[in-house]
């Protein structure tokens, strides 16, 4: 069952409002000893999630199907990226990122509980049968808030930002489970922010030709250029002018650029290997960090943009040493340490 996304929260009744959590679907099966978790692309995820074995199996009712999402939670929230470092092809790697950052479950529907098939029931009386069936149950495995009153679901899209969430679910309470239907509506953040382009890689398929990303990056308190993230929503016909575009400030870009020492730095940065794709290629083109653009995201994570952003304007009005952090307004993760407590 998935979402469509909406620019605002629906109105009047009948709605069920959810805090939007940013890690990967999954679906819980559990069979007396057995148990299977799959994507929502039906890849298995066991193997990646080992941790959760003995306390899904001593939490979840005997014979149960579960909805939900696997979450890590870091330092400062959510952690997507250590939530993608767990994909990893060898075993005892899992092993050690399992205990080094073990993974959360969060639940918000039944689907099969005694071994009855629940979907054709209403997600109210859904969201009832899991509250009774799992109301208690301890960390790792935890139920999301709900509320039907909108201006507490409005509050919660302001502050649960910080803590990594990026958005709020609406569902519609009297509907079944209609899996492949987007019956379901999202809301999630948008905003934008000033950032110095810092460098570009060339399009996969037309190197030399054509503009596939920019690189950007943001001032920290050190007066240090940050690489936040890439923005890469452009047509053919715009890869190709920001080619020409650019060319200016490809010239003696590398002599003076904050970044020039990266490819040998264990940083994050524009020139390393992908770690998601080790086919990959994250060569990248240096640029003179001298324009400053505008662009649209959704929310941070930690210190970069957890999506990629989209180009909205260029600013020349704008220098490049007012692109700071200090114009991003991030709430404390305070709300879900809330979350995360109870039951612990």
């Amino acid at each position: 069952m998935l979402a469509k996304l909406v620019d605002h929260l629906p109105e009047g009744e009948g709605w069920i409002y959810e805090p939007k959590w940013d890690g990967f679907r999954v679906l819980i099966f559990r069979d007396g000893g057995e148990r299977f978790m799959q994507s929502r692309d039906l890849k298995p995820l066991n193997r990646y999630f080992p941790e959760l074995e003995a306390r899904v199996l001593e939490q979840l009712p005997p014979r149960a199907v579960v909805d939900g999402e696997l979450v890590i939670v870091g330092e400062s929230g959510l952690d997507f990226e250590a939530l993608q470092m767990r994909l990893h092809p060898a075993a005892s790697r899992v092993k050690l990122l399992a205990k080094e950052s073990p993974s959360s479950v969060v639940l918000w529907d039944l689907l099969a509980g005694d071994g009855e098939d629940l979907t054709g029931r209403p997600f109210a009386e859904r969201r009832a049968r899991l509250e009774r069936a799992l109301g208690r149950v301890r960390p790792p495995l935890h139920l999301t808030p709900i509320t039907r009153d909108r201006a507490v679901a409005t509050d919660w899209f302001e502050r649960f930002e910080g803590a990594g969430l990026d958005g709020v679910m609406a569902k519609p309470s009297h509907e079944p489970y209609a899996p492949g239907k987007r019956t379901m509506l999202k809301v999630k953040h948008k905003r934008t922010v000033d950032v110095v382009l810092g460098g570009f890689r060339w399009h996969k398929d037309a190197h030399g030709e054509a503009v596939g990303s920019l690189l950007l990056g943001l001032y920290d308190e050190q007066g240090d250029l940050q690489h936040v993230g890439v923005a890469a929503s452009f047509s053919a016909q715009e890869r190709r002018t920001l080619v020409a575009d650019l060319a200016p400030l490809r010239t003696n870009a590398l002599a003076r650029h904050p970044w020039k020492d990266w490819a040998t730095s264990d940083q994050r940065v524009p020139g390393a290997t992908s770690r998601w794709n080790r086919d990959k290629s994250l060569e990248w083109e240096p640029l003179r960090p001298e324009r400053v653009l505008e662009v649209a995201f959704d929310h941070m994570q930690g210190d970069r943009f957890r999506h990629t952003a989209h180009f909205v304007r260029w600013r020349p009005d704008k220098t490049p040493a007012a692109c700071t952090y200090e114009q991003l307004d991030v709430t404390p993760p305070y709300e879900l340490e809330r979350i995360f407590s109870q039951g612990s």
